[in-house]
């Protein structure tokens, strides 16, 4: 038998109301900037992840085919950053609907 200590990882660390205000703060700022500057000037700037949840936001299917990403990708993704682990794993296994739903509110105030 091993003397190994188990790993405790503590209690998984659950987004507030304010994570995803500012979560959705920035993504309208990146979505304006696109709109206002094209993609050029982010292309190198931004991540693949930052370029591909704007592109989505934005409803480019062009720009996601290019970084060969998908929606049903870009929201497994965020589906955590907005709920947590545990609540985005649950939000996964129904079909994204929350996050799909937080999404269209931050397309709404794009608008």
């Amino acid at each position: 038998m091993s003397d190994a200590k188990r790993i405790t990882w503590g209690k998984p660390r659950r987004p507030s109301d304010a994570d995803r205000d500012a979560l959705r703060e920035d993504l309208l700022t990146r979505a304006h900037a696109v709109r206002a500057d094209g993609w050029a000037p982010y292309r190198a700037e931004w991540s693949t992840g930052q370029l591909a949840v704007v592109a989505y936001l934005l409803g480019d299917a062009e720009v996601l085919a290019e970084l060969e990403e998908s929606e049903g990708a870009v929201l497994t993704r965020y589906a955590a950053d907005l709920f947590g682990f545990v609540d985005g794993r649950k939000d996964v296994e129904k079909g994204l609907t929350a996050t799909q739903s937080w999404f269209d509110t931050v397309r709404k105030a794009l608008a």
